[in-house]
């Protein structure tokens, strides 16, 4: 049986057939026993959970010849017409294609006519989020009020896009995602009454990736059983669906488990080679790791149903802390989300993976090995260093607070932005002092900044400085803690330029392999190569100033007595007042004619 036959054949006629909704069902028919059927209605959930279909189921209990009945006998011209959709006065109409305030006006216009064939005029609008604001409030009026033999059903996916004035003139009813065990069953029945012979673990497998929706899981049902030439395997689910075979999962996994990123390129190299997505791939991972962490967490109750092998599949769960699988479903999650815009899905999808491999059983990032054996201290030296690190940044802190400067930098003249990284100028001496020791820092070249502080460019990349941010941190959690008080001003000429209020982080931010993870991740991020340029916030404030303010006039003073007196700067008390106020550039001493 073709796809189309199938899915006709199975797409419920009557309010039993519908799967899953049984809440929603009994008020509905229960609405029609009592003849208090409302004037609107809004159906709401995910897709394939049967809005439009019991729109539809609806449309013919209210208009049935033998009725309003709570079942329509599919048997009369009316429900055979609503079926068929050859009743006009059953109107189906896709909101996505027909979302103008022209077509909503062609609806009111045609709502005042009585129904020429059946009871019920019955209006359903499907995906009616995508209507205009001007589409919804000419259906406003209509809606509140419509004429008694008029009824509107509106189906959406997303009702927080509807103004509240439509959603409080209908009833709503919130259809949920079908049970993993109603789909199974649903499919089984299928299969029996169609003669297709198929495995349950096959089937709970289409079921698990269907999320819920009753539609999609009969489509692939259709797929696979054309692919099995009327035999439904759990091998041949995976083929036809993109997924990855329970053995693939093992050894991913156990690869991840023990951290050897030598043994996952091939893997991934043979998933790519067989055809497979790498997002598919990536969400399929993801599922597994779920598994492995929910029958860590609950043994005995957990809905695990990929698993095929029970205790191989416990016996990996085993080999994992909680915080680890956490921690990985938050790395996956993270880099599916970037492997939707990848223009290399196979490089980020191995990136994750080799992401996953430097995470420890407490969550953390540690060293991967390279083939067998690890390059990287232990954990416990690895958390000893690291805070042995962050006393000494708090103290450093400290001594700048309470007084202790950094020795001045001097001015190298006019250099490019790109040269602003420190420089070192003979032996260190420390941080602090004088001599030699010091860290000397060009002087910056602001103008070209804040010229385009707000240009499209600079926008762009505020934008996304939260999302450099996140991966900076999930790189290096102390850079992380310094570069977040840095805020990004202007992008200039491939420059990002960072304003700093503090110059201790302003000085630990451009250490050189600070300033190496930053340029690399803000590159990837921003999809062009870019050179980090510090500055301090005062520095910057007075650049901005500068560049708003005008040149004032020059104020002319004539000196009282000797002109001679005044070219030797000996100047009375009042001109020094107004230099002091007005800066030496704007005051011009005159002699008197």
């Amino acid at each position: 049986m073709s796809h189309i036959a199938l899915y006709r054949a199975w797409r419920p006629q009557t309010f039993q057939d519908m799967v899953g909704q049984q809440h929603i069902i009994q008020t509905l028919q229960n609405a029609i026993r009592e003849q208090r059927v409302s004037h609107a209605y809004l159906f709401n959930g995910p897709r394939g959970t049967g809005k439009t279909t019991t729109a539809k189921v609806l449309a013919k209990a209210v208009n049935c010849e033998r009725g309003p009945a709570i079942e329509p006998c599919n048997e009369c011209e009316a429900c055979k017409g609503i079926t068929a959709g050859h009743i006009m006065d059953v109107i189906e109409i896709d909101a996505a294609s027909n979302r103008g305030i022209d077509e909503i006006r062609d609806i009111r216009d045609k709502v005042r006519y009585a129904p020429s064939e059946v009871r019920y005029k019955v209006y359903i609008i499907d995906e009616v989020h995508m209507l205009t604001s001007e589409a919804f409030n000419a259906l406003l009026k209509t809606l509140e009020e419509p004429p008694g033999h008029v009824i509107f059903i509106l189906a959406t996916t997303e009702p927080h896009k509807l103004p509240a004035t439509i959603i409080s003139r209908c009833q709503r009813f919130d259809f949920r995602q079908v049970s993993l065990e109603e789909q199974t069953g649903r499919l089984m029945q299928i299969c029996q009454e169609e003669g297709i012979s198929a495995d349950e673990d096959a089937l709970a497998y289409i079921a698990r990736l269907s999320e819920g929706g009753m539609r999609d899981a009969i489509s692939l049902l259709e797929q696979v059983a054309a692919f099995g030439d009327s035999r439904i395997s759990l091998e041949a689910a995976i083929d036809v669906t993109g997924g990855i075979a329970a053995e693939q999962f093992y050894q991913l996994a156990e690869a991840v488990r023990d951290r050897n990123v030598s043994a996952l390129m091939p893997l991934v190299e043979s998933l790519m080679q067989a055809g497979k997505a790498a997002d598919k791939c990536m969400e399929n991972l993801m599922y597994y790791f779920r598994d492995l962490l929910v029958l860590k967490l609950a043994p005995t109750g957990a809905a695990t149903e990929r698993v095929v092998d029970r205790e191989r599949f416990l016996e990996m769960a085993e080999a994992y802390s909680s915080s680890r699988l956490f921690a990985m479903i938050d790395i996956l999650n993270r880099y599916q989300v970037e492997l939707k815009h990848a223009s290399q899905p196979q490089t980020v999808f191995e990136v994750a993976l080799m992401k996953l491999c430097s995470i420890n059983d407490e969550g953390s990032s540690v060293s991967v090995q390279r083939g067998a054996a690890s390059s990287g201290a232990s954990d416990a030296e690895v958390s000893r260093l690291r805070g042995q690190v962050e006393a000494l940044e708090r103290k450093l802190e400290s001594l700048l607070k309470s007084g202790i400067a950094p020795q001045a930098s001097g001015d190298a003249g006019a250099g490019e932005a790109r040269s602003a990284a420190p420089i070192s100028r003979g032996p260190s001496r420390g941080a602090f002092g004088g001599g030699g020791g010091g860290k000397v820092r060009t002087k910056v070249k602001l103008d070209g900044y804040a010229a385009a502080a707000g240009s499209p460019e600079s926008g762009i990349a505020r934008s996304k400085w939260g999302d450099v941010l996140a991966r900076v941190k999930d790189a290096k959690v102390t850079l992380h803690a310094w570069l977040k008080n840095g805020e990004l001003v202007s992008v200039d000429a491939g420059n990002l330029l960072l304003a700093f209020k503090n110059e201790i982080h302003r000085e630990t931010t451009e250490k050189p392999d600070h300033r190496e993870i930053i340029e690399r991740i803000a590159s990837e991020v921003l999809g062009a190569p870019y050179r980090l340029v510090t500055v301090m916030q005062k520095e910057w404030q007075a650049a901005l100033d500068g560049a708003d303010n005008e040149p004032g006039e020059m104020l002319e003073l004539e000196p009282e007595g000797d002109a001679e007196g005044a070219k030797a700067s000996q100047r009375p008390v009042w001109v020094e007042e107004a230099v002091k106020l007005f800066g030496e550039d704007l005051v011009v001493v005159k002699e008197k004619a």
